[in-house]
Protein backbone atom coordinates (compact mmCIF):
# COMPACT_ATOMS: atom_id res chain seq x y z
CA UNK A 1 0.00 0.00 0.00
CA UNK A 2 1.07 3.62 -0.55
CA UNK A 3 0.68 6.48 1.89
CA UNK A 4 -1.08 9.54 0.50
CA UNK A 5 1.26 12.46 -0.17
CA UNK A 6 -0.34 14.50 2.61
CA UNK A 7 -1.28 12.34 5.59
CA UNK A 8 -3.00 15.36 7.16
CA UNK A 9 -4.99 16.30 4.06
CA UNK A 10 -7.97 18.47 4.90
CA UNK A 11 -6.89 18.69 8.55
CA UNK A 12 -7.21 14.95 8.96
CA UNK A 13 -4.60 12.38 9.90
CA UNK A 14 -4.21 8.95 8.30
CA UNK A 15 -4.67 6.06 10.73
CA UNK A 16 -4.14 2.86 8.70
CA UNK A 17 -5.46 4.73 5.67
CA UNK A 18 -8.59 6.07 7.40
CA UNK A 19 -8.54 9.86 7.64
CA UNK A 20 -9.45 10.94 11.17
CA UNK A 21 -10.24 14.50 12.27
CA UNK A 22 -8.16 15.77 15.23
CA UNK A 23 -11.17 17.43 16.81
CA UNK A 24 -13.00 18.00 20.09
CA UNK A 25 -16.61 17.94 21.23
CA UNK A 26 -16.78 21.74 21.21
CA UNK A 27 -15.42 21.98 17.67
CA UNK A 28 -17.78 19.35 16.28
CA UNK A 29 -20.82 20.87 18.01
CA UNK A 30 -19.89 24.31 16.66
CA UNK A 31 -19.50 22.94 13.12
CA UNK A 32 -22.73 20.91 13.16
CA UNK A 33 -24.90 23.60 14.73
CA UNK A 34 -23.44 26.21 12.38
CA UNK A 35 -24.28 24.04 9.38
CA UNK A 36 -27.78 23.39 10.73
CA UNK A 37 -28.51 27.09 11.16
CA UNK A 38 -27.12 27.90 7.72
CA UNK A 39 -28.98 24.97 6.08
CA UNK A 40 -25.62 23.76 4.84
CA UNK A 41 -24.71 20.08 4.26
CA UNK A 42 -22.19 18.50 6.59
CA UNK A 43 -21.31 14.81 6.86
CA UNK A 44 -20.03 13.54 10.20
CA UNK A 45 -19.31 10.12 11.69
CA UNK A 46 -17.93 8.94 15.00
CA UNK A 47 -15.29 6.34 14.10
CA UNK A 48 -14.08 3.65 16.48
CA UNK A 49 -11.53 0.91 15.76
CA UNK A 50 -14.18 -1.08 13.87
CA UNK A 51 -14.63 1.71 11.30
CA UNK A 52 -10.86 2.02 10.83
CA UNK A 53 -10.52 -1.72 10.30
CA UNK A 54 -13.43 -1.88 7.86
CA UNK A 55 -11.65 0.88 5.94
CA UNK A 56 -8.46 -1.21 5.92
CA UNK A 57 -10.28 -4.25 4.53
CA UNK A 58 -12.75 -2.53 2.17
CA UNK A 59 -11.31 -0.08 -0.36
CA UNK A 60 -14.71 1.27 -1.40
CA UNK A 61 -15.70 1.96 2.18
CA UNK A 62 -12.34 3.65 2.78
CA UNK A 63 -12.97 5.93 -0.19
CA UNK A 64 -16.38 6.90 1.19
CA UNK A 65 -15.27 7.33 4.79
CA UNK A 66 -12.40 9.57 3.73
CA UNK A 67 -14.75 11.83 1.80
CA UNK A 68 -16.93 12.65 4.80
CA UNK A 69 -16.36 16.09 6.27
CA UNK A 70 -15.62 15.11 9.87
CA UNK A 71 -14.51 11.70 11.16
CA UNK A 72 -14.22 11.95 14.92
CA UNK A 73 -11.99 9.70 17.07
CA UNK A 74 -14.90 7.91 18.76
CA UNK A 75 -12.79 5.19 20.38
CA UNK A 76 -9.94 5.81 22.79
CA UNK A 77 -7.61 3.59 20.71
CA UNK A 78 -8.21 5.87 17.71
CA UNK A 79 -7.49 8.95 19.83
CA UNK A 80 -4.33 7.26 21.13
CA UNK A 81 -3.29 6.45 17.56
CA UNK A 82 -3.33 10.17 16.70
CA UNK A 83 -1.00 10.79 19.62
CA UNK A 84 1.32 7.88 18.80
CA UNK A 85 1.61 8.64 15.09
CA UNK A 86 1.37 12.45 14.99
CA UNK A 87 1.76 13.66 18.60
CA UNK A 88 -1.79 15.06 18.44
CA UNK A 89 -2.89 15.40 22.06
CA UNK A 90 -6.67 15.61 22.29
CA UNK A 91 -8.33 16.19 25.67
CA UNK A 92 -10.82 13.39 25.04
CA UNK A 93 -12.29 11.21 22.35
CA UNK A 94 -15.47 12.40 20.58
CA UNK A 95 -17.85 9.60 21.53
CA UNK A 96 -21.10 9.16 19.57
CA UNK A 97 -23.54 9.01 22.53
CA UNK A 98 -21.97 11.99 24.30
CA UNK A 99 -21.82 13.95 21.04
CA UNK A 100 -25.52 13.23 20.53
CA UNK A 101 -26.38 14.63 23.96
CA UNK A 102 -24.30 17.75 23.44
CA UNK A 103 -25.85 18.40 20.05
CA UNK A 104 -29.36 17.90 21.45
CA UNK A 105 -28.62 20.34 24.27
CA UNK A 106 -27.41 22.99 21.82
CA UNK A 107 -30.29 22.33 19.40
CA UNK A 108 -32.75 22.78 22.26
CA UNK A 109 -31.27 26.16 23.14
CA UNK A 110 -31.34 27.34 19.54
CA UNK A 111 -34.77 25.98 18.62
CA UNK A 112 -33.43 23.58 16.01
CA UNK A 113 -35.39 20.51 14.90
CA UNK A 114 -33.70 17.10 15.12
CA UNK A 115 -34.50 13.84 13.36
CA UNK A 116 -33.48 10.29 14.30
CA UNK A 117 -32.99 7.72 11.55
CA UNK A 118 -32.04 4.09 12.13
CA UNK A 119 -32.29 1.23 14.62
CA UNK A 120 -35.62 -0.42 15.48
CA UNK A 121 -39.01 1.15 16.19
CA UNK A 122 -38.79 -0.08 19.78
CA UNK A 123 -35.38 1.50 20.28
CA UNK A 124 -36.52 4.78 18.74
CA UNK A 125 -39.50 4.94 21.09
CA UNK A 126 -37.22 4.48 24.08
CA UNK A 127 -34.65 6.91 22.69
CA UNK A 128 -37.10 9.72 21.93
CA UNK A 129 -38.78 9.28 25.33
CA UNK A 130 -35.43 9.60 27.11
CA UNK A 131 -34.35 12.53 24.96
CA UNK A 132 -37.63 14.37 25.59
CA UNK A 133 -37.29 13.79 29.33
CA UNK A 134 -33.77 15.18 29.31
CA UNK A 135 -34.41 18.04 26.86
CA UNK A 136 -38.10 18.96 27.26
CA UNK A 137 -37.95 21.92 24.88
CA UNK A 138 -36.11 20.06 22.11
CA UNK A 139 -38.18 19.73 18.95
CA UNK A 140 -38.01 16.20 17.53
CA UNK A 141 -39.07 16.55 13.91
CA UNK A 142 -39.32 12.80 13.35
CA UNK A 143 -37.92 9.35 13.98
CA UNK A 144 -37.78 6.58 11.41
CA UNK A 145 -36.49 3.04 12.01
CA UNK A 146 -34.19 1.08 9.76
CA UNK A 147 -35.66 -1.44 7.33
CA UNK A 148 -32.63 -3.69 8.04
CA UNK A 149 -32.28 -4.52 4.36
CA UNK A 150 -31.22 -3.03 1.07
CA UNK A 151 -33.67 -0.32 0.00
CA UNK A 152 -35.06 0.27 -3.45
CA UNK A 153 -34.33 3.62 -5.09
CA UNK A 154 -37.95 4.60 -4.57
CA UNK A 155 -37.79 3.73 -0.86
CA UNK A 156 -34.61 5.72 -0.43
CA UNK A 157 -36.09 8.75 -2.16
CA UNK A 158 -39.13 8.49 0.11
CA UNK A 159 -36.91 8.53 3.21
CA UNK A 160 -35.21 11.66 1.93
CA UNK A 161 -38.61 13.22 1.25
CA UNK A 162 -39.88 12.41 4.74
CA UNK A 163 -36.80 14.02 6.29
CA UNK A 164 -37.19 17.13 4.13
CA UNK A 165 -40.88 17.68 4.86
CA UNK A 166 -40.34 17.05 8.59
CA UNK A 167 -38.58 20.38 8.91
CA UNK A 168 -35.48 18.75 10.37
CA UNK A 169 -32.38 20.90 10.76
CA UNK A 170 -30.13 18.03 11.86
CA UNK A 171 -30.29 14.26 11.35
CA UNK A 172 -28.80 11.69 13.70
CA UNK A 173 -28.08 8.38 11.93
CA UNK A 174 -27.85 5.15 13.91
CA UNK A 175 -27.40 2.32 11.42
CA UNK A 176 -24.13 0.93 12.72
CA UNK A 177 -20.82 0.74 10.85
CA UNK A 178 -20.42 0.51 7.88
CA UNK A 179 -24.08 1.01 6.93
CA UNK A 180 -24.36 4.44 8.52
CA UNK A 181 -21.26 5.82 6.82
CA UNK A 182 -22.45 4.54 3.45
CA UNK A 183 -25.90 6.06 4.06
CA UNK A 184 -24.47 9.43 5.09
CA UNK A 185 -22.11 9.44 2.11
CA UNK A 186 -25.01 8.91 -0.30
CA UNK A 187 -27.60 11.06 1.49
CA UNK A 188 -25.32 14.09 1.76
CA UNK A 189 -25.94 14.76 -1.93
CA UNK A 190 -29.71 14.85 -1.47
CA UNK A 191 -30.17 16.31 2.01
CA UNK A 192 -28.70 19.77 2.49
CA UNK A 193 -28.31 19.63 6.26
CA UNK A 194 -25.95 18.05 8.78
CA UNK A 195 -25.99 14.24 8.91
CA UNK A 196 -24.31 12.82 12.01
CA UNK A 197 -23.66 9.07 12.27
CA UNK A 198 -23.44 8.15 15.94
CA UNK A 199 -23.05 4.37 16.00
CA UNK A 200 -24.62 2.64 18.99
CA UNK A 201 -25.86 5.91 20.53
CA UNK A 202 -29.53 5.09 19.86
CA UNK A 203 -29.32 1.80 21.77
CA UNK A 204 -27.26 3.25 24.62
CA UNK A 205 -29.20 6.48 25.11
CA UNK A 206 -32.47 4.60 24.74
CA UNK A 207 -31.43 2.27 27.54
CA UNK A 208 -31.79 -0.76 25.29
CA UNK A 209 -28.13 -1.65 25.86
CA UNK A 210 -25.92 -0.87 28.83
CA UNK A 211 -22.98 1.52 28.58
CA UNK A 212 -19.59 0.50 29.85
CA UNK A 213 -18.56 2.01 33.20
CA UNK A 214 -16.69 5.29 32.89
CA UNK A 215 -13.42 3.74 34.09
CA UNK A 216 -13.54 1.14 31.30
CA UNK A 217 -14.31 3.81 28.71
CA UNK A 218 -11.39 5.95 29.87
CA UNK A 219 -8.99 3.00 29.59
CA UNK A 220 -10.14 1.93 26.14
CA UNK A 221 -11.87 -1.19 27.47
CA UNK A 222 -15.36 -0.45 26.24
CA UNK A 223 -14.91 -3.21 23.66
CA UNK A 224 -14.43 -5.75 26.44
CA UNK A 225 -17.63 -4.66 28.18
CA UNK A 226 -19.60 -4.88 24.92
CA UNK A 227 -18.09 -8.28 24.16
CA UNK A 228 -19.36 -9.62 27.49
CA UNK A 229 -22.82 -8.24 26.66
CA UNK A 230 -23.04 -9.64 23.10
CA UNK A 231 -20.36 -12.32 22.66
CA UNK A 232 -21.97 -14.14 19.73
CA UNK A 233 -22.44 -10.99 17.66
CA UNK A 234 -19.20 -9.22 18.51
CA UNK A 235 -16.52 -11.85 19.09
CA UNK A 236 -15.11 -11.69 15.57
CA UNK A 237 -15.05 -7.89 15.56
CA UNK A 238 -13.14 -7.60 18.80
CA UNK A 239 -11.07 -10.78 19.10
CA UNK A 240 -9.86 -10.71 15.49
CA UNK A 241 -9.92 -7.06 14.38
CA UNK A 242 -8.64 -5.45 17.59
CA UNK A 243 -5.33 -7.39 17.65
CA UNK A 244 -4.91 -6.74 13.92
CA UNK A 245 -5.47 -3.02 14.54
CA UNK A 246 -2.66 -2.98 17.11
CA UNK A 247 -0.28 -4.89 14.82
CA UNK A 248 -0.95 -2.61 11.85
CA UNK A 249 -0.76 0.52 13.98
CA UNK A 250 2.67 -0.49 15.24
CA UNK A 251 3.71 -1.25 11.66
CA UNK A 252 2.68 2.26 10.58
CA UNK A 253 4.42 3.83 13.59
CA UNK A 254 7.63 1.93 12.87
CA UNK A 255 7.32 2.81 9.15
CA UNK A 256 7.25 -0.86 8.23
CA UNK A 257 4.05 -0.42 6.27
CA UNK A 258 2.23 2.43 4.57
CA UNK A 259 -1.48 2.72 3.83
CA UNK A 260 -3.41 4.11 0.90
CA UNK A 261 -6.01 6.75 1.80
CA UNK A 262 -7.67 6.94 -1.60
CA UNK A 263 -9.46 3.62 -1.63
CA UNK A 264 -11.64 2.63 -4.55
CA UNK A 265 -13.34 5.61 -6.12
CA UNK A 266 -15.83 3.46 -8.05
CA UNK A 267 -19.36 4.58 -7.19
CA UNK A 268 -21.89 2.04 -6.03
CA UNK A 269 -25.30 2.80 -4.57
CA UNK A 270 -25.62 0.81 -1.35
CA UNK A 271 -29.03 2.18 -0.27
CA UNK A 272 -28.78 0.81 3.23
CA UNK A 273 -31.78 1.48 5.41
Amino acid sequence: MVLSVNANAGNKYAVLGALVSPTTYAEVVTAVIGAAEARRPLSVTAAAVHAVMVAVLDRRFRSRLNRLDIVTPDGQPVRWALRLLYNVRLPDRVYGPELTLRLCAEAEQRGLHVYFYGSSAETLRALTANVRARFPKLIIAGAQPSAFRRLTEEEQREIYRQIRISGADLVFVGLGCPRQENWVYEARRSLYLPLVAVGAAFDLLGGVKAQAPAWMQARGLEWLFRLTQEPRRLWQRYLLLNPLYIILLLAQWLRLRTFDTQGDGIEQDHRYG
